[in-house]
C-alpha cells in the first residue's frame, strides 16, 4: 500500500500569507523502488520563505543529486520528513534573506549549504552555520556538488583514514559520486590511487581523474582478488568502499597490515557480512564513515576548500554543464544528459549516480515540461 504523505506545509518551509511565491519539486507520496512512476513528484508553487532566528535563506541556482536523495523519497533514509517535503540536501545560490543573529553572511552573497532536505526547490531555508560562502568565480552547479561527496570523502580519508603519502588507497565504486572524490582527494595528499568499477567507460573517468590503476570488476571485467594481488601484491593500506556487497570481503582480505577499511555506504544494497577473523589475521581497522550531527560543517568545508584550491583538485564531480541544466550520471555506454540523465537517475537499479545538478531556470522556464515531464 502506497504512503500518501499530508499535503501540509512542506516540510522545511515557513510561509507567508501573501508573499511572493517560489516553485519546488515536492514529493508528494513515498516511492517504491526504482523505476518510479510518474505523478509522484510535482512542481508546485509555494509561499516565499521568511528566516527563522538564526537561519538563512538561499535563492537557489543549482542543487546537486546523490544517493541519499534517492533514499529519501522512498522512507530508506536515516530520518523521515514529515508530510510532504522537497528532496534536495545539497545546494548553492544567492544569500535572499538573513534571520535575527546572523553574522558573517549578507545578502547578495554567493553560498552553498547541506541541509536534510529542501534543496529542489528556487528557495531553502538553512541554519547559518551550515552556509559557507564562496567566491562569485566559482559556477554553481560545481559549488553545488562539493559538500556532500567531497565533505564525505575528505572526512573518511583525512580524519578517520589518517591517510598518509605514499599509501595506497583502494576505492570501490569510484565512478560514483563519493568514490570519484575520493580519488580526487587521495591523489592530491599524495597517494597512489586505485579506483575499481564496473565498466570500461567509467574507468576512464577515473583515470582521467588521476587514478594510477584501474580495475574492471563488472560482469565482463577482470577478478578483483586477482587484479589486487598482481597490481598491489604487499596489500593496500586504506580501503574506501561505499558500495558494500559482494566486493567488500575481497578488498578487506587485500589489505595491508594494520590497514584501514572504511566503511561509506551500501549503494550494492546489500550490507556484507564481515568474518571478524580478517580483522584479526590482518591486524586492520574497520572504520565508520558517519560525520556526527554535531560536526560544525564550516570548518570541513573550508579546509575542503582551501586543500582543492591549493592543489587544483576539480570542485565538480565531473558535472557536464549546460545552459539550464546540468547533468552527469554513468550509467551505461554513454554520459546521459537533459531529460533522459534524469530518468536514467530516478529508474536507474544500477544506482550508479556521479552528480546531477538542477538550475534554477529548469525550475522557471519551458525547460519545466520537458524535464518532468515523466514525473509531473
Amino acid at each position: 500500500m502506497k504512503r500518501v504523505l499530508a499535503p501540509a506545509t512542506v516540510a522545511g518551509a515557513r510561509q507567508v500569507v501573501g508573499a511572493r511565491r517560489y516553485r519546488a519539486v515536492v514529493c508528494t507520496e513515498l516511492l517504491p523502488p526504482p523505476p518510479f512512476k510518474a505523478g509522484a513528484l510535482r512542481v508546485k508553487d509555494l509561499p516565499s520563505i521568511t528566516p527563522k532566528k538564526g537561519e538563512v535563506v538561499l535563492d537557489v541556482k543549482a542543487a546537486a543529486v546523490n544517493f541519499p536523495d534517492l533514499l529519501i523519497v522512498q522512507g530508506k533514509y536515516q530520518f523521515k520528513p514529515e508530510g510532504e517535503f522537497s528532496p534536495g540536501s545539497e545546494v548553492a545560490g544567492v544569500v535572499k534573506a538573513v534571520g535575527e543573529g546572523v553574522k558573517g553572511l549578507s545578502i547578495g552573497d554567493h553560498a552553498i549549504a547541506s541541509l536534510p532536505y529542501g534543496g529542489y526547490a528556487q528557495e531553502c531555508a538553512v541554519p547559518h552555520q551550515r552556509v559557507i560562502p564562496i567566491p562569485k568565480s566559482v559556477p554553481f552547479p560545481e559549488a553545488a556538488s562539493v559538500l556532500m561527496a567531497y565533505g564525505t570523502s575528505h572526512y573518511a580519508l583525512v580524519d578517520r583514514a589518517q591517510l598518509k603519502a605514499g599509501e595506497t588507497v583502494l576505492v570501490l565504486g569510484a565512478a560514483g559520486g563519493v568514490g570519484l572524490a575520493a580519488v580526487q582527494l587521495a591523489k592530491a595528499l599524495g597517494a597512489r590511487v586505485i579506483a575499481a568499477c564496473s565498466d570500461e567507460n567509467k574507468l576512464a573517468v577515473c583515470k582521467a581523474s588521476g587514478a594510477d590503476v584501474v580495475i574492471n570488476y563488472g560482469t565482463n571485467g577482470t577478478d578483483l582478488k586477482t587484479a589486487l594481488k598482481e597490481v598491489c601484491p604487499e596489500g593496500v593500506e586504506v580501503v574506501y568502499d561505499p558500495v558494500g556487497g559482494k566486493y567488500s570481503e575481497v578488498a578487506l582480505r587485500s589489505m595491508a597490515w594494520k590497514g584501514r577499511f572504511l566503511v561509506v555506504g551500501f549503494a550494492a544494497g546489500d550490507i556484507p557480512q564481515i568474518p571478524l577473523n580478517l580483522a584479526l589475521l590482518k591486524g586492520c581497522s574497520i572504520v565508520g564513515v558517519s560525520k556526527p550531527s554535531t560536526l560544525n560543517p564550516k570548518p570541513l568545508s573550508l579546509a575542503l576548500l582551501k586543500r582543492c584550491s591549493i592543489v587544483g583538485v576539480c570542485l565538480c564531480v565531473s558535472v557536464c554543464v549546460s545552459v539550464s541544466i546540468s547533468v552527469a550520471l554513468l550509467n551505461g555506454p554513454r554520459m546521459r544528459t537533459g531529460k533522459d540523465g534524469v530518468r536514467a537517475f530516478f529508474s536507474s537499479q544500477e544506482r550508479t549516480v556521479l552528480s546531477l545538478c538542477v538550475c534554477r531556470r529548469v525550475l522557471g522556464s519551458v525547460y519545466e515540461k520537458k524535464l518532468y515531464r515523466d514525473f509531473i
